[in-house]
């Protein structure tokens, strides 16, 4: 038992204290490449570079930063005054860095290019309808809107854009992904967009002209803490003012309709602007067992981690429990409630007190554990046949040697029943892991949404699906083996 947690704590340690340049990036296309672009930047300066991609949105990335969980990731300046620091009104870049020192925090020289919130409709529509301006559409109000869900809750959002144009619209929330496909399939009439998204020539798009300046400028930069290493913010500063809208434009249609991969954007883009050696080593594509297998790997260690946590302290406390039965429903009924959180949200809520990363991953997947082993465990023991256990008590067992010798026997099977259900969940809740950088399978799942990839999310879910059967299957197994023999054979 004593090695047994040695040895969980020597693998979550692994992660927890990775001597390496920690690099964010938001779900979404133009965040990878930004952060692809910085991360090769530091290995060209010799630092070893851990990505921690896939961070949901504004606030995990932001949690993560303050918490130490990263060093950097691209950030905009619009939302660094609306959404991080809440400050009303239009800032300069020099009045937004000075309001970061307060907070400690710093932002590089921007890169050159204003990627700026916006309302994008079909050209087809635009016309039927006479849309140019975003005032426009409060002529409207039967148009559907289907928004991000992070711009719905923004400062800089939905709700005071709405009040400043008066529209009386209902919008509902979209992954920013699958909202073109969305407009493409006329499911929705209006979405929020970015303006340097490579998705508006493709779906062939009018941008409504924000004809009351609602938007501030979203100029991209480096954004880190005071504290960082000199010689990193000089290297992080090095695409300063080197990246036009059409530019970042390019390498977002590149990602989505080149089949290139982040890397090699990033690397031709660094090459092209003489950050980068020409003569570096070339990227080469990987085949997909060759990117599903570590994924793959990590998933069934944060899952493994969670179960085994899950056994050490459900088995015990069952045993507890049916030995003082009067507290088993008051147990029971908490293990149930902590079991209706929806996962997304217990994962989130880990994010202020653990950060990101493999830990809260843990944590919240050792949580969804405990009910199923624990109310099979004390099931599994109060329904052992009464028979035997008058048996147990004529022939003078102690209570200690009739629940070692015939009820946990008996009970085993059962219990093993709640590890199987307990490992399914998991395996499938862990997918969502990868919002806090914690790896696994979710990262193709997670990145396909981002880019209304099929191929990249069936990367994810069928490897997933087959690791749940199998895990099914050899829990199974086990069952059968451990089960009495007559049993076994009805």
């Amino acid at each position: 038992m004593k090695k047994l947690f040695i040895l969980i704590i020597l693998m979550l340690a692994i992660d927890l204290n990775a001597q390496t340049i920690r690099v964010g990036a938001k779900h979404f296309n133009e965040g990878y490449i930004l952060s692809e672009i910085i991360s090769q930047l530091f290995e060209s300066n010799g630092y070893k570079v851990e990505r921690k991609f896939n961070l949901g949105g504004t606030l995990v990335c932001y949690e993560a930063l303050i918490n130490n969980e990263i060093e950097v990731y691209p950030e905009y300046t619009g939302t660094i005054s609306e959404a991080i620091l809440k400050i009303k009104g239009k800032m300069s870049y020099e009045e937004l860095k000075n309001s970061l020192i307060e907070e400690k925090l710093e932002m590089s020289p921007e890169y050159g290019f204003n990627n700026t919130y916006a309302f994008a409709v079909k050209k087809e529509l635009a016309k039927r309808y006479g849309l140019k301006n975003i005032s426009d559409l409060k002529l409207y109000p039967e148009l559907k809107f289907g928004l991000s869900y992070e711009f719905l809750n923004r400062e800089d959002g939905w709700k005071n854009l709405s009040q400043v144009y008066g529209l009386t619209q209902n919008p509902v929330g979209l992954e920013h992904g699958l909202a073109y496909k969305a407009l493409d399939d006329k499911q929705i009439d209006l979405t929020d967009v970015y303006s340097t998204d490579g998705e508006i020539p493709k779906y062939d798009l009018t941008i409504l002209t924000d004809d009351k300046n609602f938007f501030p400028k979203y100029y991209a930069v480096s954004f880190y803490k005071a504290e960082l290493d000199p010689k990193l913010k000089e290297i992080a500063g090095k695409i300063s003012g080197q990246i036009t809208e059409s530019e970042m434009q390019k390498m977002n249609e590149e990602v989505l309709y080149e089949n290139k991969t982040f890397a090699e954007v990033a690397s031709k883009f660094l090459i092209e602007k003489k950050l980068l050696n020409s003569n570096s080593p070339t990227i080469r594509s990987e085949s997909m067992l060759e990117q599903i297998l570590p994924k793959a790997v990590q998933h069934l260690k944060i899952t493994g981690i969670a179960l085994i946590l899950a056994i050490l302290v459900a088995v015990p406390l069952g045993i507890f429990i049916y030995t003082y039965s009067f507290i088993s429903k008051p147990v029971l009924y908490i293990g149930g409630l902590l079991q209706t959180i929806p996962s997304i949200a217990l994962l989130a809520f880990m994010i202020p007190f653990f950060g990101i990363g493999v830990l809260p991953a843990v944590i919240a997947l050792f949580v969804y554990g405990l009910l199923p082993i624990l109310r099979n465990t004390v099931t599994a023991l109060f329904t052992v046949d009464p028979l035997l256990k008058e048996v147990s008590d004529g022939i003078g067992l102690t209570g200690y040697q009739k629940l070692r010798y015939v009820e946990l026997p008996l009970a085993v099977p059962t219990i093993i029943a709640g590890i199987r259900t307990a490992a399914v969940i998991n395996i499938g809740t862990a997918t969502l892991a990868a919002f806090i950088g914690a790896g696994g399978l979710g990262e193709f799942i997670v990145t396909g949404l981002a880019l209304n990839n099929t191929k990249l999310i069936l990367m994810g879910a069928v490897p997933a699906a087959i690791l749940a059967i199998l895990t099914e299957i050899f829990f199974e197994i086990i069952e059968r083996l451990v089960s009495p023999k007559h049993l076994n054979k009805k």
